[in-house]
């Protein structure tokens, strides 16, 4: 095992300029939640045009590859997020592209992937991971783009991290939805590099909680993964290469119960009309449970890709 390789703050600054009018520098904005609002802010993420933050890293990682590799398309493993970064990318481009989804992928998403132009091969979850593992699909060309662990992804990534400095630079905690790592990593690995103290907070969901069971463990160990309505974050384990870089960067995971999460959803819509998917409202449910202490604190919204029927049931209870 390779242990993956963390982007440098020089790199994390050119994957900012690389990426200026290509995509959203998305706004921080107060959280409002209840009468007694602690100082919680933000980060709309979802307001990117695929509605997620998988547009940075998807853009910085093609945007620096060899033109002769992208010659031959591209491709990637996703639930849906990064699949739309990639293929809004490679639309812009020119040129093909194709990704591996799991079986349980939502409508809406696969309906967004398609728009863009992507070919795109759904299996069984176990099969899609394994890709994610091995960071190839038998049978395709061209650039794979990881999802997590690509340093150019986690360098895109990690963009979000400076304009969060920017806008509130005594900003105490971080709170980011975990997925695979390469979002909380990214921005960690950009905090450190302009010298904030800040604690990041992993923001996980109860149903497939990879990372606090690793950091119980002190290793990666495969847990049961059940499927629920937070679809874009969770997994059967922590990757083997990203775990040195999480366990360093990373102070500790949040685990709040889907319930919790929808309730989030619900006060991100009706008090600051905001749409959130799942995993974009899990670092609002992490931190209303009050893990991530007093503040300023910053939630990211990572995404807000969630079918309308599935919202609707939401928003009714």
């Amino acid at each position: 095992m390779v242990p993956a390789e963390l982007p440098t703050g020089e790199e994390i600054e050119e994957a900012r300029r690389r990426l200026e009018g290509k995509v959203v520098r998305t706004p921080l904005v107060r959280l409002r939640a209840g009468e007694d609002d602690a100082e919680v802010y933000l980060k709309l993420e979802n307001l990117q045009p695929i509605g997620s933050f998988k547009l940075r890293g998807a853009c910085n990682a093609m945007e620096g590859a060899p033109a002769s590799l992208l010659e031959r398309g591209v491709y990637t493993a996703s639930a849906g997020n990064m699949a739309q970064g990639v293929a809004w990318n490679a639309r812009r481009l020119g040129i093909p592209c194709v990704v591996v989804v799991p079986d349980h992928a939502p409508r809406a998403k696969l309906d967004a992937i398609a728009r863009l132009g992507a070919e795109v091969i759904p299996v069984p979850f176990p099969e899609w991971w394994q890709v994610i593992v091995d960071s190839h699909y038998p049978g395709l060309e061209g650039l794979f783009v990881h999802p997590v662990k690509d340093r150019a992804v986690m360098a895109g990534n990690g963009t979000i991290g400076i304009e969060i400095l920017e806008d509130l630079e005594d900003v105490a905690s971080v709170v980011i939805p975990f997925g695979g790592g390469g979002l909380s990593c990214g921005i960690a690995a950009a905090l450190e590099a302009r010298g904030s103290q800040a604690r990041i907070f992993a923001a996980e969901v109860s149903t497939a909680a990879p990372l606090a069971a690793a950091f119980a463990a002190d290793r990666p160990v495969q847990i049961d993964y059940v499927p629920s309505f937070v679809d874009g974050i969770g997994s059967s384990g922590v990757l083997e290469d990203m775990w040195p870089l999480a366990r360093r960067l990373i102070d500790e995971s949040l685990v709040v119960t889907p319930e919790e999460i929808a309730q989030a959803v619900r006060i991100l819509a009706g008090r600051n009309q905001v749409v959130a998917e799942g995993a974009g409202a899990a670092s609002v449910a992490a931190t209303l449970g009050g893990g991530a202490g007093p503040g300023p604190v910053v939630c990211v919204v990572s995404g807000g890709n969630i079918d309308l029927a599935k919202l609707a049931t939401i928003l009714t209870g």
